[in-house]
């Protein structure tokens, strides 16, 4: 299991994919690593143990959100990206930070749902496979036998005495006794398959030429459930969100559902019959309750852009945007109980990793109890050519790794060399210095601008093998770079 890794396991793991940034790797590490340890800790002394935030210091593009992201998908924990500057204060229009945890505790809802739907994958095809079967070759049922009336004998006078005995339940007001003698008289017995050898063969037939795919083309008549729900618009303050989450749901269960018959082929229905099974047998209780748990005990929250929330220096009016947002999002930082569509999800064992760049403000600008919840602080270096030189080669998922594997799907066999790559560094570099510097983003510009002609021609190239190196490079690229105002929008 992931949340088993050792600190430097974790570290091994992320290294794989983000090229320096040691310090905050380590960080990361160990927050991880103390959750596993907090889950061994004495039940007693285990709430009062809370998770030790981190704020990461550094200019765009050098790794922040990557880092968070990687951490979440090891730990197998719900985790969720968000800009602290979309969020402003309560009376105010705009989102509600309590909306973090809603959105958090639906993306663990969807996360759980789909694991236990792969969980029953297996039972889910076999009944889905026997409900395609009776489509195809619909059972037979034998016809419902009629009760036979009982002779009336002339002679009898019991039928006499029925009767006056139902007259007088009616004027004495016994019908639980008249009930049951209506009830009984009234069963037939229900239409019951019959067993038929020759259908069953047929069936197994059938089932054996499905597996083989040998009905593809056929079609089946599926019944389709349909939701009338109508479409809602609700403008709430942020104060009223939690009021317009139910309303979906409130709507579902007001309108009737509507079937229809729709003919699909043979494997579409058979999607359909998988998932319609799986649905049916996953236990949402059991799901959200799983969901719930993991938000509580392993969710993390990544808070980018904190620097744009910090009143900066020489301001001293009141900014929906900034301070208030601050002092909003101190009660979930510091753990408190948020209202959800599932119930209500406590926030003290959720942990925040915060980042910004901190350009014209620093974090001590931050108001002193948010400093206080922020207590790991990671300052990440800027990134130089021979950092850029290791993110074009190094990692699992490297730009140029990616480029040739794309091109590879059009028949392209594209070779860039060790040269090119030291000049496309050394190109992303001035052009970080010479214009904005957006860090490694600039090598996705870069590779986009000198790759831009094989792209588009790549789908009449079969077979064709593209070699690129330094020269290539700078005949593409130099003019771009030199060029400030040309710079300026395509790099």
């Amino acid at each position: 299991m992931a949340s088993t890794l050792t600190p430097k396991e974790i570290v091994v793991q992320l290294d794989k994919y983000i090229v320096g940034q040691n310090d905050a790797k380590r960080a990361v590490a160990i927050a991880l690593r103390n959750r596993w340890r907090r889950q061994q800790v004495d039940p007693a002394l285990r709430d009062e143990i809370a998770p030790k935030n981190i704020i990461m210091i550094g200019p765009t593009g050098v790794g922040k959100t990557e880092i968070a992201r990687r951490l979440a998908k090891l730990a197998k924990a719900p985790f969720i990206k968000l800009e602290a500057s979309k969020f402003t204060e309560v009376g105010y229009v705009g989102r509600d930070v309590e909306s973090m945890i809603r959105d958090l505790t639906e993306l663990a809802v969807t996360m759980v749902k789909q694991e236990e739907t792969e969980n029953v994958q297996v039972k889910a095809k076999d009944f889905a496979e026997e409900s395609l079967l009776d489509l195809l070759l619909p059972p037979v049922t034998a016809p419902a036998s009629k009760p036979q009336p009982a002779p009336v004998e002339e002679t009898d006078s019991e039928g006499d005495d029925a009767a006056t005995n139902v007259f007088e339940m009616v004027a004495e007001g016994d019908f639980e006794e008249l009930i049951e003698m209506t009830q009984v008289s009234a069963e037939e017995p229900e239409p019951e398959p019959v067993v038929d050898e020759r259908q069953q063969k047929t069936r197994e037939k059938l089932r054996k030429l499905f597996r083989n795919g040998k009905l593809d083309d056929r079609s089946v008549d599926l019944e389709i459930t349909q939701q009338a729900t109508p479409v809602v618009e609700i403008f709430s303050a942020g104060g009223f969100e939690e009021m317009d989450i139910n309303i979906k749901d409130m709507f579902e269960n007001l309108m009737p559902k509507q079937t229809k018959k729709k003919k699909v082929k043979v494997p579409e229905a058979y999607d359909i019959l998988v998932e319609r099974e799986a649905q049916r047998m996953v236990d949402m209780d059991k799901v959200v309750n799983e969901a719930k748990s993991r938000v509580e005990q392993n969710g993390i929250i990544f808070l980018d852009e904190i620097d744009k929330v910090v009143a900066r220096e020489g301001t001293s009016t009141p900014d929906v945007s900034r301070e208030g947002v601050q002092r909003d999002l101190l009660p979930i930082v510091e753990g408190s109980s948020v209202n959800t569509k599932y119930g209500i999800v406590k926030t003290d064992h959720i942990l925040f990793i915060a980042a910004g760049a901190f350009h014209g403000t620093k974090p001590s600008d931050l108001i002193p109890e948010m400093q206080g919840r922020f207590p790991i602080r990671v300052e990440l270096d800027s990134l130089d050519k021979d950092d850029f030189v290791r993110i074009l080669t190094e990692p699992e998922n490297a730009l140029t790794r990616q480029y040739v594997e794309l091109m590879k799907t059009e028949g392209v066999t594209l070779q860039i060399g060790a040269d090119a790559i030291e000049q496309l560094a050394e190109i992303a570099c001035i052009a970080n210095e010479k214009h904005e510097n957006i860090g490694a983003r600039r090598l996705h510009t870069v590779l986009e601008c000198l790759l831009d002609e094989v792209s588009f021609n790549a789908s009449e190239m079969d077979g064709v093998t593209v070699k690129i190196d330094a020269d290539e490079v700078r005949r593409k690229l130099d003019d771009v770079v030199e060029d400030e105002d040309l710079g300026r929008y395509i790099l």
